[in-house]
């Protein structure tokens, strides 16, 4: 019963999607504060739309998004443009089998054959490390980076999809940043974000 509850909660994620608390008013430029965990704040374009999936499981979307507002919107939905904001028990079953996550290995919570991040009609396929080192996420905070080349596969494991999932990890803050869309300006904004 506790294996299915966890398998249902990374697959699905949440019955109860709310905008997280609501972001100062948007600036002339364009843009708005959205505070996420330990006081992590980002400066985003006033178009995304951050959106808590459950308790530590923050999807910023940045553009369509057919899942929002379904049953289906969660961590392994598909074709929803965005990035992740992880907190510790995301963090928990981040790995294979539900292990704690590793940035070895990178963030991917399932014991089975996961649906492309791209489409439905595929699925995940592997994920080779492409890049790694620190990257600025704010002033005297460093995260761990890493970025995977991924595949999309079809049911005879064929590849037809490639992209990167790129991910920041904070050890001490214990908060994971996961992008698999490549979003346009992320590095940028991660590294002006403030601590309060």
């Amino acid at each position: 019963m506790i294996g299915k509850t966890i398998a249902t909660t990374a697959a699905g994620l949440a019955v109860l999607t709310t905008t997280l608390a609501a972001p100062s008013a948007a600036s002339a430029s364009g843009t708005k504060q959205v505070h996420l965990r330990k006081g992590l704040t980002l400066t985003i374009p006033a178009s995304w739309k951050a959106v808590q999936a459950g308790s530590d499981w923050t999807r910023v979307v940045t553009g369509s998004c057919p899942s929002l507002g379904t049953m289906d919107f969660g961590f392994r939905d598909a074709g929803c443009h965005g990035f992740w904001v992880l907190g510790p028990k995301a963090l928990k079953i981040g790995n294979h089998t539900f292990q704690y996550y590793n940035p070895r290995y990178g963030f991917d919570p399932a014991t089975d054959v996961s649906v492309c991040p791209r489409t439905v009609r595929l699925y995940k396929g592997t994920m080779k490390l492409a890049g790694k080192g620190l990257r600025k996420v704010g002033a005297g905070h460093r995260a761990d980076y890493h970025a995977w080349a991924a595949t999309c596969v079809d049911k005879k494991f064929r590849v037809k999809m490639r992209y990167s999932q790129r991910e920041w990890y904070l050890p001490t803050s214990k908060i994971l940043i996961v992008d698999q869309w490549n979003t346009p300006g992320l590095d940028g904004i991660l590294k002006k974000a403030t601590w309060r």
